[in-house]
């Protein structure tokens, strides 16, 4: 099994004209590996899953194993509200060749812990493929405590979590009360040096689309415990971690791409709107601040 830390970029899916851009997908890739991204996860909320159908999120997933060609580990999002249907993404993307799947907490259905954690091990049961679970109670409204977490990490395919849920606290009992060996991930870029101080293996990022370079080194010192490194690259990068969502995700992100000429247009799939033309001065002058035109 590949390794996975360090930081994981939450990868954008560039459109044309409302259309997966699949040149546009591979030269994406080829810019996180050239800039030292440990591992890419396609078709995540920052990747607009939400807005795919099962064809262009298949087609999106295949291109992707394709073009990493085993550099790097890849990560897909099949995660769902409905159980059957998390099934079904996962056999998906085992058959494309992923190295794990990212499954989030289901959504809308308000499930209590017993139904997270049933939800959870049946899709584990029905796809033999290493699973990382990932809690944003933000979007999902439901969060899978750290107690839940435990009872998951015993079963041989979850190995480990994408934790979102912002809270050191709870980061940390998740830590203790899981075995060693079981992968913490922060799942958001602000946390993401905190969390590996507290025992986490990195971040999968948004900025990370935008400042791969930047993100991979801040991972790599705090990894090794080089405080005063890590603590200089995160608060260079704060401006722009805050930038991220200073519109609803992933637009920013992808004005930023299509700033720095590295996909042909930024507009995100409805219901999210392209930035303002306010925002778009901030993001550049923090283009500019960080070096990046």
């Amino acid at each position: 099994m590949k390794k996975f830390h360090g930081a994981i970029v939450a990868l954008v899916t560039p459109f044309i004209d409302g259309q997966l851009d699949e040149q546009g997908l591979i030269d994406l890739i080829e810019f996180q590996i050239e800039n030292g991204t440990h591992g890419i996860v396609p078709v995540g909320t920052t990747g607009e899953s939400a807005t795919l159908d099962f064809e262009e999120h298949r087609k999106v997933v295949d291109l992707t194993v394709k073009t990493v060609n085993g550099r790097i580990p890849v990560i897909a999002v099949t995660g769902a509200n409905n159980t059957l249907k998390a099934i079904e993404f996962s056999k998906s993307a085992k058959e494309s060749g992923v190295d794990a799947v990212l499954s989030v907490a289901p959504y809308y259905n308000k499930p209590n812990q017993e139904g997270i954690y049933q939800h959870f091990k049946t899709v584990s049961e029905a796809v033999d493929i290493p699973m990382i679970l990932y809690n944003v109670p933000g979007r999902t409204v439901v969060n899978i405590l750290p107690e839940t977490v435990a009872r998951l990490a015993k079963i041989d395919t979850i190995i480990g979590i994408k934790e979102a849920c912002g809270s050191l606290e709870q980061i940390s009992d998740v830590i203790r009360f899981c075995p060693d060996d079981f992968i913490l991930l922060s799942g958001d870029d602000f946390t993401s040096m905190p969390t590996v101080f507290v025992g986490g293996k990195g971040v999968i990022s948004v900025i990370s689309n935008v400042a791969p370079r930047g993100m991979a080194e801040l991972m790599e010192a705090a990894l090794v415990g080089d405080i005063a490194k890590a603590n200089e690259i995160h608060y260079k990068l704060i401006p722009m971690m805050k930038l991220m969502f200073s519109c609803p995700s992933p637009g920013p992100a992808k004005k930023v791409l299509e700033l720095m000429g590295k996909i042909k247009d930024g507009t995100p799939r409805l219901p999210i709107t392209p930035v303002d033309e306010p925002t778009i001065l901030k993001l550049r002058e923090a283009m500019s601040a960080q070096g990046m035109v």
